[in-house]
């Protein structure tokens, strides 16, 4: 009897002794659970402050490029309350874009995670689209000898005796070509006797088609939409803005040697010769006068991105006048004169580079002029040549509506 209580004793034993075990063990294993899920949770929570730390670098990036664009920045840190965003802004410019790579860390090592993206230059207030581009004042050319090499769109008539080596589009009721030659197809309410078309013609009905006509001809019942110009006058409004917010000069200024200028508003006139770098938008309520062989060039600093040069007066450009970019591909300096003249800009013989434009006033163009784009209301061409090295670039611009910074593509790397 004694040694069946002694079993009985020992079998209770072991089994409280088991139990207790398994309530160990249970205890350690919902311990264990309940610390990963803890350590899983923060390093969830750390992951996503990194993060948000690493966007937070790229807004301060964006904030930089914004107030200045062609600036370079070393690579630097933003720390705050245990977060460190480190930034990386490319001081390369593609194509007006730049590229910024954003690391978040959280207390230097628990967590961290990368972002880049690339932010571009908004383009969609300046659109050019054609080597030569005229409003309703439309295009004339004063001698035989007179050509362009490249397509042509004219809000206004065509006519005097010269030669369009392509295409050629004229917009409006009732506006013609009469008296040049076109290489290529002409697109035109009418075609009067004495211009010639290489190509097909195409006009509308109820015009007249007179002209000699080497491949087809035919009608179309809708009139030829007008286009609108290229930069509208907000974003001129901004330029001016721009340099006006840099310098105020009063009265006119010379630059002669080698000089530089901008962002800056000239009250008077501008008279420039020997080499000007262009530094920022500038500006010029009178006119503009430049001697024979000047260069007018863009600072290195604007990269890929292009510059302006605007004025209220009348452009005279003296002979073998050059005017440049920054020196990287796809940057150009644009010239505007917003006065109504027939010479609002007026080029000497030679003229090279840059890209010319007038809001209400004409364009006249003597010998030898080879630019990248002249677009206005107006074309007066004498015996010169215009060859445009590309009408449909991109011209990127640092600054106004049609220059602000946007986010082209984001990725995590």
């Amino acid at each position: 009897m004694f040694e069946i209580k002694n079993q009985k004793g020992y079998i209770i034993s072991f089994s409280a002794f088991l139990i207790l075990l398994l309530g160990i063990i249970i205890a350690l294993s919902m311990s264990s659970l309940i610390y990963n899920s803890q350590r899983s949770s923060s390093s969830s929570i750390a992951s996503t402050q990194a993060y948000y730390a690493a966007e937070a670098g790229t807004e301060d990036a964006l904030l930089k490029l914004k107030n200045t664009p062609q600036g370079t920045f070393p690579v630097y840190n933003i720390s705050y309350n245990g977060l460190t965003a480190n930034v990386n802004i490319d001081p390369t410019q593609i194509g007006g874009t730049r590229v910024i790579v954003s690391k978040g860390i959280k207390d230097s090592s628990i967590a961290n995670r990368t972002v880049r993206v690339v932010y571009g230059i908004d383009t969609r207030n300046v659109n050019f689209y054609y080597g030569v581009q005229v409003g309703d004042g439309g295009l004339i050319m004063n001698h035989n000898h007179g050509r362009v090499m490249g397509n042509v769109f004219s809000g206004g008539n065509i006519s005097g005796s010269g030669t369009i080596d392509n295409n050629v589009v004229v917009s409006g009721n009732g506006h013609s070509i009469s008296g040049v030659s076109i290489g290529g197809d002409a697109l035109s309410y009418s075609c009067l006797s004495g211009a010639t078309i290489n190509g097909n013609l195409t006009y509308v009905t109820g015009g007249t088609h007179t002209c000699s006509v080497g491949g087809t001809t035919k009608e179309q019942t809708q009139e030829i939409s007008q286009q609108p110009m290229p930069i509208p006058q907000s974003q001129i409004d901004a330029w001016k803005s721009d340099a006006t917010a840099g310098q105020v000069i009063t009265g006119n200024v010379t630059k002669s040697g080698t000089s530089s200028l901008g962002p800056a508003k000239i009250t008077g006139n501008l008279t420039v010769s020997g080499t000007l770098t262009i530094t920022g938008t500038v500006y010029v309520q009178g006119n503009i006068t430049t001697s024979n062989n000047t260069t007018i060039k863009l600072s290195s600093l604007y990269g890929s991105l292009g510059g302006v040069i605007i004025s209220d007066g009348i452009i005279s450009t003296g002979n073998g006048n050059a005017f440049s970019g920054s020196g990287q591909e796809g940057s150009y300096l644009l010239v505007i004169s917003t006065n109504t003249a027939d010479t609002a800009i007026s080029f000497g013989n030679n003229t090279t580079g840059g890209a010319f434009y007038t809001t209400q006033g004409g364009l006249n163009v003597p010998n030898n002029v080879s630019v990248l784009e002249i677009t206005g209301y107006k074309l007066i061409l004498g015996k010169a040549t215009i060859q445009s090295s590309a009408g449909t670039v991109n011209i990127y611009f640092s600054n106004g509506p049609g220059g602000s910074w946007e986010p082209m593509s984001w990725q995590e790397e």
